[in-house]
């Protein structure tokens, strides 16, 4: 499905997409092979969008949300009633101090994630966050600390960190099948009214713009492919009037050479899609930020293979198992808040040359 794109038709929003993805699952039978690890009780920390995708996700399994905690009670009790949420907590103090609760899932905007995480994983627990999971590196840095001192996981829950077609993929190219990466192509083109400055999109007070919001999902497919994080970036971008990143194209450069080039918008609709060209082939992936099939095709003869590996739908249970599977000591989904950090300074640097801060960095 791939993000419900095809040639013959335009991708759709986000949220149409993950509607339409999970109609195309329901009925079927949940794949055995996602939930591999001791389960562990999960509260979630807000109640927007990506929240109730989390809970619709794990519905799919035959799972249930734990807990809740909302700025807003009334909206956690609604929550609660949808899902069968068994507790609403009426303070996040008081989430974190629920010896039952093992693992959190933070859902709320970029520029509140290191209160919640300071918080949650000085309280002992795991916590998957929300992409960006924090606005700067310096942020990323104080909660790897902390995680580490109190000897919890920590994980970025950014699509392209999980989905099982780069686990696929990745194997084959670390294995030398497709040749050394040389260079990676990779566009993200969203619109968004400019009617309403005020939302999170354009707000710098809601740590808005194009970067945090859809850059990580770029960076994130390169980074996952290059032998080591950018040395170099040159970049060119335009601000909105609000004092966020509103579009941009920049290149990147690592020490062994391999070239990143990127392309974002806020206004504009463009393919999502990632090239990754290597010596030996080139990857197509379409709609790439919860990708579940991708095309190679081979340098020396030209011939297409098409390959297929997770679904759509189950793109937030396969966050969820990356995390249960990291605290039963998978050193490989353990390993992957680093490639979260390169990432996160990489975008920490870009804005830094557009001049674009948030108040929280003043």
């Amino acid at each position: 499905m791939a993000g419900i794109y095809n040639e013959n038709t335009a991708p759709l929003d986000a949220a149409a997409a993950a509607k339409a993805a999970f109609a195309a699952v329901e009925g079927k039978p949940f794949p055995q092979d996602i939930f591999t690890a001791p389960e562990l009780n999960w509260a979630v920390i807000g109640c927007g969008v990506i929240a109730n995708q989390m809970a619709q996700s794990l519905a799919l399994a035959g799972r249930k949300v734990y807990g809740i905690a909302n700025r807003t009670r009334d909206k956690a009790e609604a929550f609660a009633r949808e899902y069968g949420v068994e507790h609403v907590y009426d303070t996040f103090e008081d989430l974190y101090a629920d010896p039952a609760v093992d693992a959190i899932y933070i859902t709320t905007p970029h520029n509140t994630h290191i209160d919640f995480l300071r918080d949650a994983l000085a309280a002992g627990k795991h916590v998957l966050c929300e992409k960006a999971i924090t606005l700067n590196s310096a942020e990323l840095e104080e909660a790897r600390a902390i995680a580490d001192e109190h000897g919890v996981v920590l994980m970025d829950a950014t699509t392209v960190l999980h989905m099982p077609l780069y686990t696929e993929l990745r194997r084959r190219a670390s294995s030398g099948e497709f040749g050394r990466l040389r260079l990676a192509q990779i566009n993200f083109g969203s619109w968004h009214s400019y009617e309403d400055t005020g939302n999170r999109f354009w707000n710098r007070n809601l740590a808005g713009g194009a970067m945090l919001d859809i850059g990580v999902y770029a960076l994130s497919a390169a980074r996952l492919f290059m032998e080591s994080q950018p040395t170099e970036v040159v970049s060119l971008a335009n601000c909105f009037e609000t004092g966020v990143d509103e579009e941009s194209g920049f290149v990147t450069r690592n020490a062994q050479g391999q070239l990143g080039v990127f392309s974002l918008t806020m206004h504009a609709k463009q393919p999502k899609r990632a090239d990754l060209c290597f010596d030996d082939c080139y990857i197509e992936i379409m709609s790439y930020p919860r990708a579940d099939r991708a095309v190679i095709t081979w340098t020396e003869d030209g011939h297409r293979e098409e390959v297929e590996a997770g679904v759509e739908a189950y793109a937030l249970c396969y966050e969820i198992a990356d995390l249960e599977k990291a605290v039963a000591g998978d050193e490989s989904k353990r390993e992957l808040i680093k490639y979260a950090a390169d990432v996160m300074e990489t975008m920490t640097q870009l804005r830094r040359d557009w001049g674009v801060v948030y108040p929280e960095e003043e």
